[in-house]
């Protein structure tokens, strides 16, 4: 069902069995998968392709131009995945082609009221972002990522999967895959047990995961003797090696680490 008082643009495409609500505004070169729900007073805009059982709440904003001063208005992209939920008043930009020139959303995610995700972004499957949080440009997320409500994650940060930012948190830096970072000026405070549980992982491989961390994080000798004993004495540990290869990729990177211990060396 379309409302009468939709607007929707002669270059729009739409699926089978889609729901438009009032007032909702479509343009550009917008494709909206099958059985999407999108409510009253939505705007979707821009180069823009959204999956298939989406629903969006009233007051939406997604496709927009990104908030970047470089841009000029250049054909970029949202590309949003299947089964999401899009909360009030949350906002979607389109990517930047000094970035990704896409800004990406995978499957089965909730974004909460008022949750801004910036340019360039690129969120993974089964992701939850809370009420007001806003997401720099730039930004990767991993699957199964939950983030507190009024936090906010600095431009290029990497948000490793499984990890847990909590409420009211400002992020920095990089966040180790599975870990649980939370504070003004975010620190790691372990790793997220909670979730870990929640998704079915076995005693042993989480005993396996907090002996890895406590040698990452407080061992002694270089960082990257560290990582090597560490890949060699958890070699059967999958979980364990996915956070090995997140900080080879760092580089240079700030990684969000414990108040008062960290990692040192090279």
């Amino acid at each position: 069902m379309i409302h009468s008082t939709a607007i929707i643009g002669e270059s729009v495409k739409l699926g089978n069995n889609v729901s438009i609500g009032a007032y909702t505004v479509i343009s550009g070169s917008v494709e909206i998968g099958d059985d999407c729900i999108i409510h009253n007073h939505v705007n979707i805009s821009g180069h823009t392709k959204i999956g298939k059982a989406n629903i969006v709440f009233p007051f939406a904003s997604i496709g927009t131009a990104p908030q970047d001063l470089k841009y000029k208005n250049e054909v970029t992209y949202v590309e949003i995945g299947d089964n999401n939920k899009i909360r009030e008043y949350v906002t979607i930009n389109a990517g930047t082609v000094t970035g990704n020139s896409v800004t990406k959303v995978g499957n089965n995610c909730l974004f909460m009221v008022g949750a801004h995700i910036a340019h360039d972004c690129l969120v993974g499957n089964n992701v939850i972002v809370a009420n007001n949080v806003s997401i720099a440009g730039h930004v990767t997320i991993g699957d199964f990522v939950v983030i507190g409500g009024n936090s906010a994650i600095h431009q290029f940060a990497r948000i490793g999967m499984g990890a847990m930012i909590g409420g009211m948190s400002g992020i920095e830096g990089d966040v180790i895959p599975f870990g649980n970072a939370f504070g003004e000026r975010a620190s790691l405070q372990g790793l997220n047990l909670t979730g870990l549980k929640r998704r079915g992982f076995d005693k042993k491989t989480i005993q396996e995961m907090m002996s890895a961390f406590k040698e990452l994080f407080e061992g002694t000798g270089k960082i990257s003797g560290r990582l090597k004993a560490l890949k060699e004495n958890f070699s059967n540990n999958p979980e364990i090696l996915h956070i090995i290869e997140f900080l080879e990729a760092a580089e240079d990177r700030n990684i969000c680490q414990p108040r008062k211990k960290g990692i040192k060396g090279n």
